[in-house]
């Protein structure tokens, strides 16, 4: 894993100050790959390419990048790992061209000069972005992999410039222009949480969306297309006609494969844990995989509402494997929430962004690469909005929609605490009542399936066009979710966290033939009456007491609400009145203010959006 930059002039330059260029770029990326630094150039055509390396496969100076190709055609910045590099070298020798050295970036390089740039990308099982310069053709490739785990930003300057990088700060390093905030990207942040591809904060700096890739000739021209969309993935899947047990033991081989895949490293490899499903099936394939030398590690908190540590522990325990159990107390999470603007380079706010910061710089001390459980949630069906959308929606939608706004306006006007109070102490209650029951006065106050998608995802709850998304309800949730929430989401989130530390996180779920594989199940192997991530807990189930993992889901946060209300309130108050928010014009000020007043007095819980304008402001003050 790796930190990629670069810059393409389309005109000659000398190459000293091309190379420094380059090389302050690849600076500003420093901590994505500490483990060594390269800047190749072409000073004829005015391109640059910079890389820093975090060592994963091949340590030798062997895989040191940028890398030329055997033929001399192709020179790549290559951030990822190519998890089937060693079928796909079979397969060159075979065509008789064989690759030197042990590094995947070699085999990547052997591919697009074998079989051209499309047919190489639809043969990788890999997360990856890479830049690659064609000198015969004299043609920049940008690429980035079908998921999205991987970040590739990039931009055209109004000289013709090209500039990319893993990173927007690594844009920045490259001078020579003046980044503007987009206003349109802040308005769609502050509704999401996060800055959907291809949109980023920066005027004319673009996101490469999942699956996407860019030609970019001498003329200037970027030629943009997706050679992987995960919405025609989902839209044309072949439905599977598979029984319960068939559809849990394909599931079970198909996580096997992956994770096998995925633990291939000349460096320590772990796992995260947390306990729920998703992580424990991870490391039970890696502890079939690797009998007594999985590695599990797992983050603990004082609040017992947001501590998964004892569930993990006997997770942990049933599969035999090893666990370390990262204990992080308020004291240590509060010390991060000034860095958190910085680490994600754009505004961000993911509330979980601050324990996944912490797990992974605890984890880093133990390992270089750890696997995680992300995707199986959007794959498999595990939000409650997909529970919702499979079994709740087809009943509410027969209820008249004036009924349904009264019943919802009745339960949203009862404050999320009072019915925590009241129905906390039921038997079977769920762990946050009031939470549950306002997200379900959302969906009761929408009139359609997108708007009750909206309303759960976005806080204006304003509904959005999702054109080429399965029609089928939980299909379509599950595609839009994995299409955009995981990738501008997630995937952001677990990146900036774990590359912070120089830590490579790999995602086993998110194989191309596991989203084939989950998008060709029907309904009702994902969601059942007991819940979803029906086919993921058989699947596990066939390695670990159910009574282990079969609870409510938790999710990966900490109690941001009452901290604000708490210790984090002068905090919040003082980032509230800072100047260059107030000065900014990015928020509305006065809306801001009557939710901090209805947030602290704990009328309303206000913790979403008001996170999303504290991270804000603690971005523009970063710049400052």
């Amino acid at each position: 894993m790796c930190g990629i930059a670069g810059v393409f002039l389309r005109r000659p330059e000398a190459e000293a100050p091309l190379r420094a260029r380059a090389a302050a770029m690849g600076q500003a990326v420093a901590h994505r790959g500490p483990d060594g630094a390269g800047v190749w150039a072409d000073a004829a055509c005015g391109v640059a390419l910079a890389h820093r390396r975090l060592a994963i496969i091949d340590l030798s100076p062997g895989g040191a990048q940028p890398m030329a190709s055997s033929c001399g055609r192709y020179v790549v910045t290559y951030n990822g790992e190519l998890y089937n590099y060693r079928a796909l070298r079979d397969a060159l020798a075979a065509c008789g061209r064989p690759v030197q050295g042990e590094s995947d970036t070699a085999v990547l390089l052997e591919a697009c000069a074998q079989w051209g740039i499309a047919e190489a990308l639809a043969r990788l099982d890999a997360m990856f972005a890479f830049a690659l310069w064609d000198r015969a053709e004299r043609v920049l490739w940008l690429a980035r992999d079908h998921a999205g785990i991987k970040p590739l930003v990039w931009t055209m300057l109004p000289d013709g410039s090209v500039l990319f990088g893993s990173e927007l700060r690594a844009l920045e390093a490259a001078g020579g222009w003046s980044p503007e905030i987009d206003p349109e990207s802040v308005a769609a942040y502050l509704r999401l949480g996060c800055i959907p591809a291809p949109r980023t904060v920066f005027r004319a700096v673009r996101k490469l969306p999942p699956g996407g890739l860019v030609r970019i000739g001498m003329d200037g021209t970027p030629e943009e297309r997706r050679w992987f969309d995960i919405l025609a993935l989902a839209r044309e899947a072949a439905p599977a006609r598979l029984s319960r047990a068939e559809a849990a033991e394909a599931v079970d081989a198909a996580l096997s494969r992956s994770v096998r895949a995925q633990l291939v490293a000349d460096v320590p490899v772990g796992a995260f844990l947390s306990g729920g499903v998703d992580s424990s099936s991870v490391v039970a394939a890696m502890a079939r995989a690797a009998p007594g030398a999985a590695h599990a590690f797992t983050i603990g908190f004082d609040d017992p509402a947001y501590d998964e540590s004892a569930d993990a522990a006997r997770i942990a325990s049933a599969l035999g494997v090893r666990h370390t159990v990262l204990r992080a107390t308020e004291a240590d999470a509060l010390a991060l929430v000034d860095e958190l603007p910085r680490i994600h380079d754009e505004p961000f706010a993911d509330s979980s962004q601050l324990p996944t910061l912490l797990l992974s710089r605890l984890t880093r001390a133990h390992v270089t690469v750890a696997l995680s459980g992300d995707g199986g949630d959007e794959l498999f069906g595990g939000y409650r909005r997909h529970v919702l959308a499979a079994r709740l929606w087809p009943r509410l939608a027969r209820v008249p929609w004036p009924l349904r706004r009264a019943l919802a306006d009745a339960i949203g006007a009862v404050p999320p605490g009072w019915w925590d109070a009241a129905l906390g102490p039921l038997p079977r209650a769920p762990r946050r009542p009031g939470e549950t029951l306002h997200k379900l006065a959302a969906v009761l106050a929408a009139r359609d399936l997108d708007a009750v998608y909206a309303r759960l995802t976005t806080t204006d709850g304003e509904p959005v066009a999702h054109d080429g998304a399965p029609a089928e309800p939980l299909a379509r949730f599950r595609a839009l979710d994995a299409a955009g929430y995981l990738h501008d989401d997630v995937l952001t989130k677990v990146d900036r966290a774990s590359m912070s530390v120089a830590l490579e996180v790999r995602v086993p779920m998110l194989s191309p033939a596991m989203m084939r594989l989950a998008f060709s199940l029907p309904p009702d192997l994902l969601v059942r009456a007991d819940g979803g991530k029906a086919v993921l807990r058989d699947a596990l189930a066939r390695h670990a007491p159910r009574a282990l993992f079969e609870r409510e889901k938790t999710g990966f946060s900490f109690p941001v609400g009452a901290w604000l209300r708490g210790p984090l309130r002068g905090w919040a108050e003082d980032r509230l009145a800072s100047h260059r928010l107030r000065e900014s014009g990015l928020v509305d000020r006065e809306r801001v203010s009557r939710l901090w007043a209805e947030h602290r007095a704990g009328r309303r819980d206000h913790a979403s959006p008001l996170w999303a304008v504290l991270m804000l402001g603690g971005w523009l003050e970063a710049r400052a």
